[in-house]
């Protein structure tokens, strides 16, 4: 019987897409296994990554894509280095692509990668399937985080009273 190591199942966290629940309502996520080549998974172990322009793509061949992902080069890495800004394949079982492309096909929804990070050694990208905000949704969204800030400054206050 093998035991487990404690801290086995703990995430390391690379990158965040910080615009993505800013500028999309997210309906439901899921992981996604993420390919790879050498040079890559040695950046992001450095922690160098951005998802800032990311998205997330389907072909005609039913595979999913990671596109404009920023993995800059490996440092220390020699003319064997990878291109920053490649497409990447992401893994997915053939009913989360099956769903994921009936939800694309409805108005106004899109794939967008919410985090990746190290999961058990494997790297893994974090996708949701979203539909984008209007502008009045994001200034209704951000008048409610400052009133919720407010109310808890004011508890604050008055609880240290």
């Amino acid at each position: 019987m093998m035991t487990k190591n404690p801290g086995q199942d703990e995430i390391h966290m690379i990158a965040t897409n910080r615009r993505a629940r800013h500028d999309y309502t997210i309906e439901n996520s899921l992981e996604a296994g993420l390919v790879l080549q050498g040079t890559e998974v040695k950046s992001l172990r450095e922690g160098r990554a951005s998802l800032s322009q990311a998205f997330v793509s389907i072909d005609p061949h039913h595979q999913v894509w990671l596109e404009g992902a920023n993995i800059p080069e490996y440092l220390n890495g020699t003319w064997m280095n990878h291109a920053p800004k490649r497409k990447r394949k992401l893994l997915l079982h053939a009913d989360q692509i099956a769903r994921l492309e009936r939800g694309i096909e409805a108005k106004g929804y899109t794939i967008i990668p919410l985090t990746l990070y190290f999961k058990q050694g494997r790297a893994k990208v974090e996708i949701a399937l979203a539909r984008g905000k209007r502008e009045y949704d994001k200034r209704q969204a951000l008048r409610k985080a400052q009133d919720d800030r407010e109310a808890l400054r004011q508890m604050r206050l008055h609880n240290n009273r």
